[in-house]
């Protein structure tokens, strides 16, 4: 059985964002914006998020918006930012840093 994951205090997520500059907080969440280069850039950006995210069965919220991409993260079932949603925003960060997966 797995233990239930635990919300961050407001302290500790502004700490922990200093090792993820690319996102911001607010009370409930975590998130980054991210521009692709093309539509299909972020569409793939996507998948690759998706199946990282299925991997940990942890699962963002993300908005599409022709170029632009939004992933947000919070553990619902904790009501609020936990572990869980700082290794997936790692996990995020890395796919972003790989680049884009143009054919």
């Amino acid at each position: 059985m797995t233990t239930p994951a635990t919300a961050l205090p407001a302290d500790a997520i502004t700490e922990r964002l200093q090792t993820l500059p690319a996102w911001s907080a607010d009370a409930t969440s975590i998130r980054r914006v991210v521009d692709a280069a093309t539509f299909l850039g972020g569409i793939r950006l996507v998948q690759r998020v998706a199946d990282a995210a299925e991997a940990m069965d942890h699962h963002p919220d993300i908005d599409i918006r022709w170029r632009q991409v939004t992933f947000v993260l919070s553990t619902h079932t904790a009501g609020g930012v936990t572990d869980l949603d700082f290794a997936l925003a790692a996990a995020i960060d890395d796919l972003i840093d790989q680049g884009p997966d143009e054919p």
